[in-house]
């Protein structure tokens, strides 16, 4: 299993992503990496260059470049060459911490849809408080389309359903259209239009409409919704918990003796729940619907969370999850 890594994508990278790499080699020892990028700077921060193949590149996209022009001016640059590899079968899968919009093109014009899949999404795992270890439940789409039609929320319920299944091994996920109401005429014209479409899909445990508040409750193992509604409840909710974490903190610290010896003495419940709030524990963005993983993980990424997804990616390439994804919706066709 051989993933094309861009070394170059995200705030702190090389030094991030390899030292993320690292991890992963002694974990998944099975794994090879392709690493694109700067060689000295790649080569000053691995540990070793066991399963690992360094291909040169001085060329990077930036976070303020445009994506689609980025991509195909910028024919050298680590995350497109990443992508070309991937394209060309000499990489199973393709991850980077860099330009999300670039990454997104590179996924779509170079990795190239399923067939029959109209409108890939980007799901992520989100976590849920229901005190069970790595609960969650996977969100789709967070931002890959502005715009959507019932039959693409209808793809998102069966992409997620089968991540579900393949990656969290979940036997029956439910899954839910995130809406501003439980009842099935509640909602706009799209939403309507989409729980017609996913109440007659056989395939998946369509539980009908949830709300926002439950999200977090683990009322559903899936949720679909609109690319515009996903990616401003996803923002929503990462606000929400850094502002939690702000005034948690700047409470302890004007409360006096008493209250900063109770935050000592709670630390590692208050790194517990840091900890859970934290839904890169479950590896990073996939944009689903396209040939081979494509994964994103957060450009201010960390090591733990590169090797998170690593782990992630290579239980998507262990149970074939894109191929019978390809063979689901070849049939459906049919």
């Amino acid at each position: 299993m051989r993933i094309a890594v861009d070394a170059m994508g995200g705030d702190n990278a090389p030094q991030a992503i390899v030292e993320g790499i690292n991890l992963a080699k002694k974990d998944f020892p099975e794994l090879e990496f392709l690493l694109y990028g700067k060689e000295a700077e790649i080569k000053k921060y691995l540990s070793d260059e066991k399963n690992v193949t360094i291909i040169h590149t001085d060329e990077k996209i930036n976070s303020d470049d445009e994506p689609v022009k980025s991509i195909r001016k910028k024919k050298q640059a680590s995350m497109v060459l990443a992508a070309q590899a991937v394209k060309n079968k000499e990489a199973d899968a393709l991850f980077s911490a860099g330009n999300t919009g670039a990454l997104l093109a590179s996924g779509l014009l170079i990795v190239g849809r399923i067939k029959n899949v109209d409108r890939p999404g980007l799901m992520t795992t989100m976590p849920v408080f229901t005190g069970e270890t790595g609960a969650g439940f996977d969100f789709i789409d967070m931002g890959a389309n502005a715009d959507n039609k019932p039959e693409h929320l209808l793809t998102y319920g069966i992409l997620g359903s089968f991540y579900a299944k393949k990656v969290r091994n979940i036997n029956k996920p439910k899954v839910g259209l995130l809406n501003n109401g439980t009842e099935a005429t509640k909602g706009s014209e799209l939403t309507k239009a989409a729980y017609e479409l996913l109440e007659k899909e056989e395939s998946i445990d369509f539980i009908g409409n949830v709300e926002a508040r439950d999200l977090f409750s683990g009322v559903a193992d899936v949720v679909v919704t609109d690319g515009f509604t996903g990616n401003a409840v996803l923002k929503s909710v990462e606000g929400t918990a850094l502002s939690l974490m702000t005034i948690l903190k700047s409470s302890i610290m004007d409360s006096g003796l008493k209250g900063k010896m109770g935050a000592l003495m709670l630390k590692d419940s208050l790194k517990g729940m840091k900890s859970t709030l934290d839904y890169s524990s479950h590896g990073g963005a996939v944009l689903f619907g396209v040939k081979a993983p494509v994964v994103k993980t957060h450009g201010s990424t960390g090591p733990e969370a590169v090797r998170n997804t690593m782990g992630q990616i290579k239980t998507m390439l262990e149970t074939n999850l894109v191929e019978e994804l390809q063979e689901f919706f070849n049939n459906k066709e049919a």
